[in-house]
């Protein structure tokens, strides 16, 4: 966390612009403002709270709605004059009820919306759903699904067949991710590995 007394308040007239993202799929949700007050209270409390300009008064993002912004990481720019936030949000942030204040899909462009709704289906599960029917298979189904997989793809490798190569990398993908979630890891476990294997 930072030192909130570095922040420079001044340069704006008491306020510093607050950059909002979310920590998981790093889509920009919002951009706000704070004082010192808002800034104490947001380090404090461990969720986010602005200053209004418009109310002139302290106002805690999901006070109304209940779609809170838990504090995850803050950082400084380089003049100590701007915040930049992640956060894990509860619900749409925007007051319009969409995901963000831009109007943009909280989905990441990476993997991790894809692993976002097999997580969601091991706490929610669904009638129907072929992801339940893995998870509640047990491990030894899902690791020979994953091994299944893998050699279906070596075989593609051998072709020149584009569509059927990038639908086994995608099953493959598909089913390793369900073997993570199963085992209890997040894509972000294995990222961490791989990054201390070049550090």
């Amino acid at each position: 966390m930072i030192d909130p007394t570095k922040v420079n308040f001044e340069k704006s007239n008491g306020l510093v612009p607050c950059v909002v993202q979310d920590s998981t799929t790093n889509k920009v949700l919002m951009l706000g403002y704070m004082n010192p007050e808002a800034l104490t209270k947001t380090l404090d409390e461990k969720k986010l709270t602005f200053y209004s300009r418009s109310k002139k008064r302290l106002w805690t993002k999901g006070e109304t709605s209940g779609n809170f912004l838990s504090l995850v990481d803050v950082h400084q720019d380089c003049d100590n004059d701007t915040l930049l936030f992640k956060v894990k949000p509860k619900g749409p942030t925007c007051h319009t009820g969409a995901d963000t204040c831009f109007n943009d899909k909280n989905q990441s462009d990476g993997l991790e919306f894809l692993e976002a709704i097999i997580q969601n289906r091991k706490t929610n599960p669904k009638a129907g759903s072929y992801t339940n029917q893995l998870l509640d298979a047990g491990i030894n189904k899902v690791a020979q699904k994953v091994g299944e997989e893998a050699v279906e793809l070596v075989i593609e490798a051998k072709d020149n067949n584009r569509e059927l190569f990038l639908g086994e990398a995608a099953d493959l993908m598909y089913h390793y991710l369900v073997l993570l979630t199963a085992k209890g890891y997040t894509l972000k476990d294995v990222i961490t590995v791989l990054k201390s294997r070049h550090s």
